[in-house]
C-alpha cells in the first residue's frame, strides 16, 4: 500500500514540477513529513535519492523543444548546486530535526511571500 501512495506522491510533485517549474522538495517534505511521518532528515534524504536522475527529465525536454532553456545557466547552476548540494548535507547532519524543519518552513514561506507580493 505504501508503494502506491509513494507513487501517488511521486506524481503529485511531478506534475506541480513541471507545471511550476519547482523543485519536487516543496512538495515532497512535507508530504513525508506529516502523512508518513518521517523525520526531516529522512524526509530530506530520501527527496534527494528520488529525484536524483529524474528530476524534471521529461518536463525539461518539453521546455528545450519549445525553446525555454537558456544553456549556460542551465549548466552554471546544475555545477553549483553539484557542489552546494554536498556542502548543505553535510551542513544538514549538524543541525537538530525540529530546527530544520522549521528552516525549512520559513524558507517556503519567504519563497511564497516573495512570489505573492514582489513586482
Amino acid at each position: 500500500m505504501h508503494l502506491i501512495s509513494f507513487i501517488a506522491i511521486g506524481i503529485i510533485a511531478g506534475i506541480a514540477g513541471g507545471f511550476f517549474g519547482i523543485g519536487g522538495a516543496i512538495i515532497l517534505i512535507p508530504l513525508l513529513t506529516g502523512l508518513f511521518h518521517f523525520s526531516q532528515h529522512l524526509a530530506q534524504g530520501t527527496t534527494l535519492v528520488a529525484l536524483l536522475f529524474p528530476i524534471g527529465l521529461l518536463a525539461a525536454m518539453k521546455y528545450w523543444q519549445q525553446g525555454h532553456v537558456h544553456w549556460s545557466a542551465a549548466i552554471g547552476i546544475a555545477i553549483g548546486f553539484f557542489f552546494g548540494g554536498y556542502g548543505g548535507a553535510t551542513l544538514a547532519h549538524y543541525v537538530h530535526g525540529p530546527t530544520l524543519r522549521r528552516a525549512f518552513g520559513a524558507l517556503l514561506v519567504a519563497m511564497g511571500l516573495k512570489i505573492l507580493l514582489g513586482k
